[in-house]
């Protein structure tokens, strides 16, 4: 997709194409175009997080043609809901070092204040939510970093994230571009 005329941000747009129902209850292509619901995070403009839907329910309420991703991007999943969203990481080279960690993650609102990690021993980005995330790498590769482990890993693996203390380390020399779909989940005692 070519970057819309307007777009300032430093990685790059993703489309977004969501549908819904006409008058006669006929399948219908609502929206088509790059989702404006797009933020970098404080200090590092190349490491994009874009929402591209959210649920506030489960069951989920397909009904209507609101956008529930009009408010700021928050870390965390709204209490039994989701957020879909796709991250572009830059290499950790360009941002680790230099980068306000809490003015960064405070920027994802409360949940990001609260999940980050005060002392990362092993990732400056550690940090954990109330949820289950499935991550899936789309394009490049990244280490998904844990307390005691780390994986390696390429465009098409997926990983579920339940609830853990984590980063993310790009240690290439190329964007990695992730989506992930986050459940609220039940908060574990630390």
């Amino acid at each position: 997709m070519d970057t819309p005329a307007g777009w300032t941000q430093k990685f790059r747009p993703v489309r977004r194409i969501v549908t819904g129902h006409d008058g006669a209850g006929r399948s219908v292509v609502l929206s088509d175009g790059p989702s404006p619901h797009h933020m970098h995070l404080p200090g590092v403009p190349s490491l994009g997080v874009t929402d591209l839907w959210k649920t506030s329910v489960t069951p989920a309420d397909n009904r209507g043609s609101e956008d529930p991703c009009g408010q700021p991007i928050v870390l965390a999943p709204p209490p039994g809901g989701t957020v879909f969203r796709m991250v572009e990481f830059p290499p950790d080279r360009e941002y680790l070092g230099r980068w306000d960690r809490e003015q960064a993650f405070g920027a994802m609102g409360e949940s990001g204040a609260h999940a980050l990690d005060r002392q990362p021993a092993r990732h400056e980005g550690m940090h954990r939510t109330a949820s289950v995330d499935y991550a899936f790498v789309i394009s490049g590769e990244i280490w998904a970093v844990l307390d005691r482990d780390e994986v390696l890993m390429h465009a098409g693996d997926v990983l579920i994230q339940r609830g853990t203390n984590h980063s993310w380390s790009n240690r290439s020399d190329r964007p990695c571009l992730m989506g992930f779909v986050l459940v609220s989940a039940q908060p574990l005692a630390s």
